[in-house]
């Protein structure tokens, strides 16, 4: 029986296969991202319009940390395939305390920098502003970051790189069970 990904790459058209194998784990991390966002998003907005009204910057901020936690286990167990060592789990809540304040800036910048805040905007404009700086410009910004900084100190065994040091010669990986193309070589940092 094939497995969720050799059935979902069946349905991919033929000539976005190769790209989508060749660079897979960025796909399920985006996946994983676009799982969290949602999240994130469901988890402001509750927190913003009911016991955090008047601080956008924390409702934004616990919902990170919320959308943070279900990443970090997906991100462990699909994304990367780690095993959950300690120093990776430290590392994780390292990278992603710096991230969540890279999240947080924007909003900070747009909130209280540029006055994009009521009285000085309506309320619609307010919550436009808010959204747009702090969940996509702020999430953008900080999924970038986390990309390369897992991929660099939290799974970087998992993920096939050093720690440091100079990069190895492309060589062919092993193939992960459960793909539809073994013959196409696992993405190169």
């Amino acid at each position: 029986m094939p497995s969720p990904t050799q059935r979902a790459l069946a349905r991919v058209p033929d000539r976005l296969r190769p790209f989508l194998v060749r660079h897979r784990r960025l796909v399920k991390f985006l996946l994983v991202g676009s799982g969290c966002f949602a999240l994130t998003t469901v988890v402001n907005f509750e927190l913003k319009f009911t016991v955090l009204e008047h601080k956008p910057v924390v409702a934004l901020t616990v919902a990170t940390v919320i959308g943070t936690v279900v990443s970090y286990v997906l991100n462990r167990r699909w994304a990367f395939r780690a095993d959950g060592r300690q120093r990776e789990a430290l590392m994780f809540v390292l990278v992603s305390a710096v991230a969540i304040g890279v999240n947080d800036v924007p909003l900070v910048v747009s909130r209280y920098l540029l006055d994009l805040r009521e009285p000085y905007v309506g309320a619609f404009q307010q919550e436009i502003a808010d959204f747009l700086s702090g969940m996509v410009v702020g999430t953008f910004v900080a999924m970038v970051f986390r990309y390369w900084a897992m991929r660099r100190w939290v799974f970087a065994q998992a993920a096939g790189t050093a720690p440091a040091g100079p990069l190895p010669a492309p060589t062919a990986a092993p193939v992960e069970p459960g793909y539809a193309a073994p013959e196409m070589p696992r993405d190169v940092p």
